[in-house]
């Protein structure tokens, strides 16, 4: 059904958002009283400078009158906002209580409402949403001769094999409805989707339906005075997804995994938990629906048993907490409706790759390896370092973190970042990462001071460029074994500074070309 001044006052007043229709001295709730009700929108948008004749225009976020300039010599219709701008336009004002919530339902009905013909999969949690939905893709994909899509904090994918950058974890709520239509045109039955807190604290998922949610783990993150002002807050946010599921899996060891499950029970969704087991499936670790562990002492190959079902799975990813991000992703894929004994799903996933993620190089001119990993928080780089400690320990090796931490948000990451490393590393350099609209100087001095080990090295270097190469020309003058972690950037070749993109080498660039070797 196309989308009408009189459909979009229908659907808007049906969710309790309509205030009124303005246009000049006429002020309704009725459309009928407006010329072109029964008109389609040609366009929908929330940037002015995409206006044409029949636009429809959403005023979200810092929306100034003045950027209604021209607008209506562009052919603009109707635009939709908290504000009556009827002194700056002759465009009808379709007047909403929550700019974003509206945005997202409208752009839904614009785009002809494209996630009710996808099998549509939200995935949140503190860290693993990229590498499990980059698994659930790949299994989808198998199973379905690459029809699976793909909204990612890395990249989107919106015909099973074309990869392009992304700008945010979740787009906005009128991009998302746009990707999924051309998905779905491109012959796509399935959506994955990382799903961030901030989708639901700013309701870019807003009447979005999931028909298989997955609610990996949490931890303390995005704690900052533009994300969220407590934790209370941030978890909230992600418990949204429960309640916007058909069925949820759930990580069996999340903390406040009792909560979930009563979100889960009041609203009737069931729930499938996972679990990584240290040994067998039947040990005693937490008894969960789907559950891995190890297959070889040396912890390359483990087990997943998954709806009475078991496999066993050698990823290129390394880590425990990468079988458990493929625990749940075989679940997830299982509740979708895909037969996990289809040979082609085992192959597909133990063939993933997330460009940056979990790399591990060897230099060629000695001894040391390099991990590259995009681990940005307190979670991610402890599971980072407990791999490292596991995997490499036994060696005695001279441990080095690389790190920095984005700027213009989380501002808890600064000090939990070192927290994380400090006791159980020996050296770390602090450098830029993304300081966007801060001084990189700042970020890293907030960092610095957070070093209270007087066992660890510390040092800071700015050039994000140079401390990778000190990390390795160091280790290689070192007379022994080094394991560097360098986190945060992974193969992304831009820094963003003041809102722009400054070119960068990229950290998996600068290891390849130092260590002589493309990656393990």
């Amino acid at each position: 059904m196309a989308l009408t001044l009189a459909t979009a006052v229908e659907l808007l007043d049906k969710h309790h958002l309509l205030r009124e229709i303005i246009q000049g001295k006429t002020w309704s709730r009725n459309p009928a009283r407006f010329a072109g009700a029964e008109d389609a929108f040609n366009s929908i948008t929330y940037d002015t400078r995409q206006v044409r004749e029949g636009s429809l225009l959403c005023c979200k976020g810092h929306f100034k009158a003045d950027y209604l300039s021209g607008c209506d010599e562009h052919g603009l219709k109707a635009y939709v906002a908290e504000t009556d701008f009827s002194e700056k336009t002759e465009a009808i004002g379709i007047i909403v209580d929550d700019i974003r919530k509206a945005m997202s339902l409208l752009s839904a009905e614009f785009y002809g409402r494209p996630q009710d013909e996808l099998t549509v999969i939200g995935i949140t949690g503190t860290k693993g949403k990229t590498t499990t939905a980059y698994f659930v893709q790949s299994i989808l994909n198998a199973a379905s001769d690459g029809r699976a899509a793909l909204f990612s904090s890395v990249d989107n994918c919106l015909d099973g094999h074309t990869y392009t950058a992304s700008a945010l974890t979740t787009p906005e709520s009128m991009d998302a409805f746009r990707m999924m239509r051309e998905a779905l045109d491109n012959g796509m039955r399935y959506l994955v989707m990382e799903v961030s807190s901030q989708a639901y604290k700013v309701e870019r998922v807003y009447g979005l339906t999931f028909d298989v949610g997955a609610f990996l783990n949490i931890s303390p993150d995005h704690i900052s005075p533009i994300e969220h002002p407590t934790f209370e807050d941030y978890l909230y946010c992600k418990r949204q997804i429960t309640t916007n599921s058909k069925t949820l899996v759930l990580g069996a060891d999340c903390d406040h995994a009792d909560l979930i499950e009563e979100d889960a029970a009041a609203a009737g969704v069931p729930v499938t938990t996972f679990a990584l087991h240290t040994s067998g499936a039947t040990n005693s670790g937490t008894k969960a629906d789907t559950v891995a562990w190890p297959a070889d002492k040396d912890r390359t190959a483990f087990h997943i048993e998954v709806a009475g079902t078991t496999g066993t799975y050698k990823l290129r990813m390394d880590g425990d907490f990468n079988y458990a991000n493929a625990a749940a992703a075989l679940t997830i894929a299982q509740l979708a409706g895909i037969d996990l004994n289809n040979k082609k799903i085992s192959h597909a996933l133990e063939n993933v790759r997330i460009s940056g993620r979990m790399e591990q190089f060897k230099d060629s001119h000695g001894p040391n390896v390099a991990i590259v990993d995009y681990a940005h928080n307190f979670a991610s780089v402890s599971a980072l370092i407990d791999f490292a400690i596991e995997r490499y320990g036994a060696n005695k090796p001279r441990i080095t973190l690389v790190s920095g931490s984005a700027g213009g948000k989380a501002v808890d990451r600064r000090k939990e970042i070192i927290d994380a490393a400090q006791h159980r590393v020996d050296r770390i350099i602090i450098t830029s990462d993304d300081p966007d609209r801060e001084r990189a100087e700042d970020i890293c001095e907030t960092m610095q001071a957070a070093v209270n080990d007087p066992n660890v090295q510390s040092t800071v270097i700015i050039d994000r460029q140079k401390a990778v190469e000190t990390a390795i020309t160091e280790a290689q003058a070192h007379d022994g074994f080094d394991v560097l972690l360098i986190v945060g950037k992974g193969e992304e070749q831009w820094i963003k500074v003041d809102g722009k993109h400054a070119p960068y080498e990229g950290d998996t660039h600068i290891v390849t070309r130092l260590f002589g070797q493309t990656h393990s």
